[in-house]
C-alpha cells in the first residue's frame, strides 16, 4: 500500500502574526438565493456583480464572500462524507452585534445547527441555502481567555446560552 502520509515540505514556513483570511469564494446552485441569504440574513452589501457572480462584503472592504455558479449552477450540495468546506466563519466586532445576528437569523424562519461557548469566543452554526456551514462568532477579549497553568490555551465546547445572548443591549 502507498503512504499517504508524505513526508513534510521543508524549511517550514512560519505565519505573520499579522496575517489575517481575507475572503471565501462558495460555490452555489442558484445565485438570487443565495444572494437572499448572504446579504438580507446575513447582512452584507452587494459590492460587485459579474455574469455568474456577486461580491459581497461589510463596511466596504472588495468583498468577504463571493458566490458564483460558474461551475454549480442547479447542482446539489456536497454529499455527506465527502471534502470540501466544513464552515465560513464570520468574526463579529462584540457581543451585541453576535447578538443582532442571532436575532436576524431567528426572525428569518432559519434553524441554528448549534451554539457553543468556546471559552475564547461564542458561536452560531447554522447552513447557507447551497449547505455551506456558516459560523457567526465573536472572540472574547484576550485577557479573558481560559488558560492552563502552562500559559496555553484551554479551549472548550460548551452550550451557549442563547438567552443570556438575546438579552444583550441592541
Amino acid at each position: 500500500m502507498p503512504d499517504t502520509n508524505p513526508a513534510p515540505l521543508r524549511p517550514r514556513a512560519t505565519a505573520p502574526a499579522g496575517l489575517s483570511i481575507g475572503h471565501t469564494h462558495l460555490k452555489v446552485s442558484d445565485l438570487d438565493r443565495a444572494l437572499g441569504f448572504w446579504r438580507d440574513v446575513i447582512g452584507l452589501e452587494e459590492t460587485a456583480r459579474y455574469p455568474g457572480a456577486v461580491f459581497l462584503s461589510a463596511g466596504g472592504y472588495h468583498h468577504h464572500i463571493a458566490l458564483n455558479v460558474w461551475e454549480s449552477a442547479g447542482g446539489p450540495p456536497p454529499a455527506p462524507g465527502t471534502t470540501g468546506l466544513f464552515h465560513v466563519a464570520l468574526l463579529y466586532p462584540d457581543r451585541a452585534s453576535l447578538a443582532r445576528a442571532l436575532r436576524t437569523v431567528l426572525a428569518s424562519g432559519l434553524r441554528l445547527d448549534g451554539a457553543s461557548d468556546h471559552g475564547v469566543s461564542e458561536a452560531l452554526y447554522l447552513h447557507d441555502p447551497d449547505g455551506n456551514g456558516v459560523e457567526l462568532y465573536r472572540d472574547r477579549p484576550r485577557e479573558e481567555w481560559p488558560r492552563n497553568p502552562d500559559g496555553s490555551l484551554r479551549m472548550f465546547t460548551r452550550r451557549l446560552d442563547l438567552v443570556n445572548l438575546l438579552a444583550e443591549p441592541e
